[in-house]
């Protein structure tokens, strides 16, 4: 244990002896007047008489007793924060490795998976559940660039914009389907993370924020003032919804339907479950995408250059092209969910990428953990489904959301899941898996 206490910072042998000198030095100017002089009556007089043994032996006695509890402090600080370490290892370990989340993520797929069938009859639960599947989507987008590439990014939701608006103009002017305009969509979006990346690439930490919120601000004033290209403040109505493999969700005519061509009865509730499967294998393929990078070189180069940029450079890795490919992915994610967002809207406008959504996907990622990709479904029912809990409290609502987040940090400063499973494991024969 004697080892722990000296690799301890701050306690060496020389920092305890000049500590205890300090208060024996202390104690030595506090005696001399209490302990080391004293006054005798003389004759009728006062002679003043020194009692130095007294001093010295209080002043070694100050000077032991403080080298002793210095010593002994330092020794069960230390015994402590090996214990701390120990547990939080153990912890990180077998919240790792245990099938608990393993199970955690089956179950919430099956329960995504029959919820529309269940609530089939409640448009309000399907709605509900379908937008928590765009911020999972948005959240999963953006913990790539924050969570596993550590840049922080305040106008995240300019890929967002980007994405809907490329959708809503292909579908009106050039009569484009979704499944046409998804791709492009996509790519445009990434084109605008590599505009966003490229003259960042040297700036980090508040800097980077302050310029991407400004990035973010610049997109939706576009948006408002570029009225011949957006619509300015009026939006882009009559966005045409998808369609199954073509078939419309419409009542049934001349043409086939959706009802029609399966032989059911028309139910306006098909096209709401239709759109809720449709984003549910979206964030899936998003999920499985983000997992397959993060096992990639490019992902690993990621976490790399969060934990330590320098050190990267140092080992030969491109950091310009590193970043530039985390903006690129993170903003592509974001503008498919932007596709998504206007076809089942139907309309869209400047309105609907303010800052304030921005930071909302901002806080399910770090709310969730940086890097957790089952921390950003917590999060994102978390800060979804209270503001709706609180439809009753209407004057109160963003005063309950506040708190709650306030109760959240302080409870799991690192997040709901602040544990992710490790992207490699090295075995015990120097292998990997």
């Amino acid at each position: 244990m004697s080892a722990l206490v000296l690799a301890h910072p701050g306690v060496t042998p020389a920092e305890r002896l000049k500590d205890a000198a300090a208060l024996a030095l202390i104690a030595l100017l506090l005696g001399i007047p209490m302990i080391g002089l004293s006054t005798v009556d003389q004759g009728g007089a006062l002679r003043i008489t020194t009692r130095w043994p007294a001093l010295f032996s209080f002043v070694a006695v100050c000077f032991a007793g403080r080298l002793l509890l210095r010593y002994t402090l330092d020794h069960l600080r230390a015994r402590r924060q090996a214990r701390e370490q120990a547990a939080e290892a153990v912890s990180a370990r077998s919240l790792a490795s245990s099938p608990l989340l393993t199970w955690v993520g089956w179950i919430a797929l099956g329960v995504s998976l029959v919820l529309p069938i269940v609530f089939s009859e409640n448009r309000y639960v399907v709605d509900t559940a379908t937008t928590v599947l765009i911020y999972v989507m948005l959240g999963w987008g953006l913990n790539v660039v924050v969570g596993l590439a550590g840049l922080l990014d305040l106008g995240y939701v300019a890929f967002y914009a980007v994405g809907a608006y490329t959708y809503g103009l292909l579908s009106t002017q050039f009569g484009w389907g979704f499944w046409q305009a998804l791709p492009v969509a996509g790519a445009m979006a990434a084109s605008f993370g590599i505009l966003l990346g490229w003259p960042t690439l040297r700036l980090r930490g508040d800097y980077l924020a302050i310029v991407t919120l400004g990035f973010g601000e610049i997109i939706r004033v576009i948006l408002v003032n570029w009225t011949e290209l957006s619509g300015g403040p009026n939006g882009i109505p009559s966005i045409p919804r998808p369609s199954f493999f073509g078939l419309p969700f419409k009542p049934p005519g001349d043409d086939p339907t959706f009802a029609s061509f399966f032989g059911l009865e028309y139910a306006p509730n098909h096209r709401i479950i239709f759109l809720y499967y449709l984003i549910l294998a979206l964030a899936l393929l998003t999920n499985g995408f983000v997992s397959r990078m993060r096992r990639l070189p490019i992902g690993r180069a990621w976490e790399a250059m969060r934990e330590d940029e320098i050190a990267c450079k140092a080992m030969g890795i491109n950091a310009r092209n590193v970043k530039l490919s985390a903006f690129a992915i993170g903003a592509m994610l974001g503008g498919f969910a932007g596709v998504f967002f206007a076809a089942r809207q139907g309309f869209i406008s400047p309105e609907s990428f303010t800052f304030n959504e921005s930071a909302i996907i901002l806080a399910i990622v770090v709310l969730g953990g940086m890097g957790s990709q089952l921390g950003v479904v917590l999060a994102s029912l978390v800060l979804v489904l209270l503001p709706e809990l609180g439809r009753d409290f209407a004057e109160y609502r963003m005063l309950l959301f506040g708190a709650a987040m306030i109760l959240i940090m302080v409870w799991k400063p690192g997040g709901i899941l602040s544990h992710r499973e490790p992207t490699l494991r090295y075995l015990a024969d120097g292998g990997r898996r």
